[in-house]
C-alpha cells in the first residue's frame, strides 16, 4: 500500500453509522487541531444541496475552519429549510465534539437527492469518528465517502517552500454524475503550508480550472459538487501571498494534487473500461482549447466507439467541428495514440488495425492541433458501457 504523506496537524476518521443499505463506511471526519485557512468550491447547478449552502454561508463567516465533516448515503439536497437545518445542526454536533464553533465547520453530504439525513445516525457517526480521530485516518475516511466508487481516490506529496517541508493530501469521490462545472463529485485537500486566504482562493481557483473542470463521465453537474481545502500553517513557512516564487510552487503542487484526483474520478468512471485523455494544443485562447477538447470528452459517440473498439474516427473530428473553437478545417491535425487520423482537411489513418491497437490500451490518448495560435487545454473523460446503464438504472434499488 503506498505511503500517505499527512500534513502536520490534521487527523482523520471514517465509521459506519447506518445510512447505507449496504452496511459499509458512510461518515467520515477530518480536523485540524489548529484553525485553517480555508477556499471552498462548488456546483454551479441551480438546486445546490443544503450543505453546499451552509458551506458557503460558514465560509464567509469563519476566518478559522477546524473541522470537514462528510456523510455518504444521503445527498440532503432538494430538501428545503429542514434539509438546511439538519446541515448545520450537522456542523453543531462536530463543534461539540472537537472543541470549536459551529462556523468552523463545513459539512458535505453524498447520496441520493430527495430524502431527508437520518440525523440519529448522523450523530451517532458524529461521535464515533471524532473518537476514532488519527493522522492515520485518511484511508478510512476515503472509503467512507464512496457511493458508486469501485475504488479509494486519495493523493499526496510533500515539497520544499522558504526553507519548510510542505505537505499536500487529498481525498475525493466521484464516479457518475460527473461534469464539473466545478463534478457525484467531493474532494478535500489538506496542507499544513501558512498561506493567506485570498492566496489559497486564487490557487485554488486556477487549480480547479486546470483539474476537476476538466473531467467529464456523463455530462450531469451533481447538486453536491464541493472541493474544499484547509491550510493551518503548521509546517512554519513565511505566509505565502498571492504571487512570487512560494506561491507558483504552492500553486503548482496543489493543480498536481488536485490533477491526481481528476484522474482517478475519471479512471472509475461508473462502468469504465477505458479513461480517455484529451489534449488539445494550437488554440487562438485557453477558452477555445478548453471548449474543443470539451467537446471531445462529452460526445456519447466519441465515448461508446472506444467502448466498441470501433475506428470511427469521424466522431471526434464532428465533435470538434461542433465545439465552437475557431480554426481552419485544413490546417488541423487529430491523433489517436501514435496514429494520425485527420491532416490537410483528409484522412490518414493507413490501416484501421493500428487504431484499433492503440483502442485497446486502459488510456486512450487524442491529439488535436488547431494550429491557430499558442493556447493549449486537457480532459479527462472515460467509454460509455453497458454497464454504466446497468448502474443508474438499478442505483436505488
Amino acid at each position: 500500500m503506498e505511503e500517505i504523506k499527512v500534513p502536520k496537524g490534521f487527523s482523520a476518521a471514517g465509521a459506519i453509522c447506518g445510512i447505507k443499505k449496504s452496511g459499509k463506511k458512510d461518515f467520515a471526519l477530518i480536523v485540524s487541531d489548529s484553525p485553517c485557512q480555508a477556499a471552498g468550491f462548488f456546483t454551479q447547478n441551480a438546486f445546490a444541496a443544503a450543505p453546499v449552502e451552509l458551506c458557503r454561508q460558514h465560509l464567509k463567516k469563519s476566518s478559522g475552519i477546524r473541522a470537514i465533516a462528510i456523510n455518504s448515503g444521503c445527498a440532503n439536497a432538494c430538501t428545503g429549510k429542514k434539509g438546511l437545518a439538519d446541515a448545520r445542526e450537522m456542523a453543531r454536533l462536530v463543534s461539540k465534539a472537537v472543541g470549536c464553533k459551529t462556523e468552523n465547520v463545513l459539512v458535505a453530504s453524498t447520496g441520493v437527492i430527495g430524502p431527508y439525513l437520518p440525523m440519529e445516525k448522523i450523530s451517532a457517526g458524529v461521535n464515533m469518528t471524532a473518537q476514532g480521530l488519527s493522522p492515520n485516518g485518511f484511508r478510512d475516511a476515503a472509503e467512507s465517502i464512496m457511493t458508486t466508487d469501485t475504488k479509494m481516490k486519495i493523493a499526496s506529496l510533500d515539497l520544499e517552500i522558504g526553507g519548510r517541508t510542505i505537505a499536500f493530501l487529498g481525498i475525493a469521490k466521484g464516479s457518475g454524475m460527473i461534469h464539473p462545472q466545478m463534478a457525484t463529485m467531493l474532494a478535500f485537500i489538506t496542507t499544513d503550508a501558512a498561506i493567506s486566504g485570498a492566496a489559497l482562493r486564487k490557487a485554488g481557483k486556477r487549480a480547479v480550472a486546470l483539474s476537476f473542470n476538466c473531467v467529464t463521465v456523463d455530462g450531469d453537474t451533481s447538486t453536491n459538487d464541493t472541493l474544499l481545502i484547509l491550510a493551518n500553517g503548521r509546517a512554519g513557512n513565511k505566509t505565502i501571498a498571492s504571487s512570487g516564487r512560494d506561491y507558483e510552487i504552492f500553486q503548482s503542487a496543489l493543480t498536481d494534487i488536485c490533477q491526481a484526483l481528476a484522474r482517478m474520478i475519471a479512471e472509475d468512471g461508473e462502468g469504465a473500461t477505458r479513461v480517455i485523455r484529451i489534449n488539445v494544443a494550437g488554440a487562438r485562447n485557453e477558452k477555445d482549447a478548453q471548449r474543443a477538447a470539451k467537446a471531445v470528452a462529452t460526445s456519447n459517440l466519441v465515448k461508446t466507439a472506444i467502448f466498441g473498439r470501433d475506428a470511427n474516427w469521424g466522431r471526434i473530428i464532428c465533435a470538434v467541428g461542433n465545439s465552437g473553437a475557431a480554426f481552419i478545417p485544413d490546417k488541423i491535425t487529430v491523433h489517436m495514440g501514435d496514429v494520425l487520423l485527420f491532416a490537410k482537411g483528409a484522412p490518414q489513418v493507413k490501416s484501421e488495425e493500428d487504431l484499433r491497437r492503440v483502442m485497446e490500451n486502459r488510456e486512450v490518448p487524442i491529439a488535436i492541433d488547431l494550429k491557430n495560435g499558442a493556447a493549449s487545454a486537457m480532459c479527462w473523460t472515460c467509454d460509455l458501457t453497458y454497464d454504466y446503464i446497468k448502474i443508474n438504472a438499478d442505483y436505488r434499488t
